[in-house]
């Protein structure tokens, strides 16, 4: 191995012998992206098997789903600082062999502990991969075509997220639970060798130390607020066990937070530098993608809800519906990549997200208990543009101003961002919902009731009683989550789970609507505050100087990275392409 002195880039740079194919490395960094993002909802469509199975409750398979997005939520910014000391390829190589281990033994569990436990070392390996993947991206191709790569791979990332229902009900209904756990290891062992085969190993050449005290500050400040995200609707917002709250954990999780944002301003090497946030778009970009997210999950809570508990479809259906959606998002999010690099991304966002409003509002108005997978056609189509057209600008432009050296921070806020957006849309729109549900299932079950005969009445409503939570919380409850008396006769009981399921019909669409409501106001905020972006084309953009000094607005200097591999002395194609002067345009 031999190394060469960039003299454009002020920074020596270890040569590889061959080139490097961006593209096949961009294949496999979408390949742990994809795994890592389906496990958040492929899972969701095995509970039932999973339960019976390990012949556990709910409350154990919630802490199945949820043990997973907590470890993932609450590691990345660690996470993303662990790749800029040890390098991003080999935390991502690290990150994606953990995830293999952890789905043998989700796989292999034989109880629920071992398999709450198993969930979250999963969580963990994600976690580790996650960020690295942007960092990656951005080491490897040029501003110019940094946006094409960012389309591409989110649109992976949002295939992911939606289709997790449809594969996994394939996999369970063929092979079983343990399958959807068991798949990931062949691919992961397979992704793992590319990574190292395909993908270059960049690194800065500055002593890194990870700061501990801010690690273990941020970690808390994250569990608190996660938990309280998700597990806070369960709780009714209030006590969880003795002393403890869902107000009282948010407070210690602020302290925790307030503490570590006064730490990091008094560090030589922080974990999340202060002045991060105003470099270039990261700050705007970084809320925006917490709206974007937030719009998703919140929407796809409803859409499960909608499709499986309202229509009476299964798992599969419901995802096989949400093709629309999918197959328009995964064509749509390389093109707007593609034009955030020659257009810059203020108007792609800021239409964007006017569009993906339009399309859940339809979602909304076009519902009733009689629709069909045809009906949301529309809608699906509008939501798959208006999200393609700002997930892949959002990512390039948070991270086309971030200089190399803080490059795994800003992925690791970046994708923080995303979770919490996520967690937070699921429990404002899942609270709305059932707030609402509280108020329009007793009314609408009393209006059933009086379909049946007299004496059947008060064993009916009492079927009712909790019935708006469960609805929500299961997202196929059986016409809202109606519980059948105990000796009910024969004859009887299809007579009350059709009178329970137009009254779960009855009380829903009602409440659907101010639930959606509150997405279409969020993307809505978010379009607008798009268009405060620096209007500048990525790929044209002038990038900080390359020799550590700073830029003329203040912000860090652009570091080079050094690529590292065994070597014969010829040069990395992104190494290659990195030596293109660019000139600065004006703004659109």
């Amino acid at each position: 191995m031999r190394s060469n002195r960039d003299p454009e880039r002020g920074a020596e740079a270890v040569t590889t012998p061959r080139p490097v194919n961006p593209w096949a490395a961009l294949l496999v960094l979408c390949l742990g992206n994809f795994l890592i993002l389906l496990d958040t909802s492929i899972v969701n469509t095995a509970v039932p098997d999973m339960m019976r199975s390990l012949d556990t409750g709910i409350d154990s398979m919630l802490w199945v789903l949820n043990g997973y997005l907590l470890a993932l939520a609450s590691l990345l910014i660690v996470a993303g600082r662990l790749g800029d000391l040890f390098g991003p390829r080999t935390v991502f190589m690290a990150g994606m062999a953990l995830f293999a281990v952890a789905s043998v033994l989700c796989g292999a569990a034989q109880s629920p502990g071992q398999l709450i436990a198993a969930r979250v070392v999963q969580g963990v390996g994600a976690a580790a991969l996650l960020p690295q993947a942007l960092v990656l991206i951005s080491g490897i191709f040029p501003a110019a075509r940094r946006g094409a790569a960012f389309g591409i791979f989110t649109a992976v990332a949002g295939v992911a997220a939606v289709s997790g229902p449809t594969l996994g009900g394939l996999v369970i209904t063929r092979l079983g639970w343990e399958w959807i756990f068991y798949l990931n290891v062949p691919l992961s062992v397979v992704g793992v060798a590319l990574a190292w085969w395909l993908v270059p190993d960049l690194r800065t050449r500055r002593p890194r130390h990870l700061d501990v005290v801010g690690v273990l500050l941020a970690t808390a400040a994250l569990v608190g607020l996660m938990y309280a995200l998700i597990e806070g609707e369960r709780h009714d917002w209030g006590t969880v066990r003795g002393p403890v709250s869902i107000p009282a954990i948010l407070a210690a999780a602020a302290l925790c937070g307030v503490v570590f944002a006064l730490r990091e301003r008094r560090q030589r090497e922080p974990l999340v530098p202060p002045g991060l946030f105003r470099l270039g778009n990261f700050g705007p970009a970084t809320l925006i993608t917490l709206v974007s997210s937030f719009g998703l999950y919140g929407f796809l809570l409803v859409f499960v809800i909608e499709t499986q508990a309202l229509l009476g479809m299964s798992p599969l259906e419901s995802g096989l519906a949400a093709l629309p959606w999918t197959v328009v998002l995964s064509a749509v999010a390389p093109v707007a990549g593609r034009l955030t690099d020659r257009l810059g991304g203020r108007r792609l966002l800021a239409g964007g997200l006017t569009v993906y409003a339009l399309g859940v509002l339809g979602m909304a108005l076009l519902v009733t208990p009689h629709s069909t997978a045809g009906t949301f056609v529309l809608p699906l189509v509008a939501v798959g543009i208006g999200m393609g057209a700002s997930i892949a600008p959002t990512t390039t432009e948070a991270m086309r101003h971030v200089p190399a050296q803080l490059a795994g921070a800003a992925a690791g806020v970046l994708n923080t961002a995303r979770q919490v957006g996520g967690a937070l849309g699921a429990a404002v729109v899942g609270a709305v919902l059932q707030h609402r549900l509280a108020d329009t299932l007793p009314e609408a079950a009393r209006a059933g009731a009086a379909q049946l005969p007299p004496e059947a009445r008060a064993d009916f409503l009492h079927g009712f009683g909790g019935a708006a939570g469960e609805g929500v919380k299961l997202g196929a409850g059986q016409a809202g989550g109606f519980v059948m008396p105990p000796g009910t006769p024969p004859e009887l009981a299809d007579r009350y789970r059709d009178v329970a399921a137009g009254a779960f019909a009855d009380a829903f669409l009602p409440a659907v609507r101010p639930a959606l409501g509150v997405v279409v106001g969020v993307l809505l905020l978010g379009g607008l505050f798009a268009l405060r972006l620096r209007g500048r084309p990525a790929g044209h953009e002038a990038e900080p100087p390359v020799d550590g000094t700073p830029p003329p607005d203040g912000g860090p200097g652009r570091e080079a990275p050094e690529t590292v591999g065994p070597g014969r002395g010829r040069p990395s194609r992104s190494a290659q392409w990195e030596k293109t002067p660019t000139t600065p345009p004006a703004d659109d």
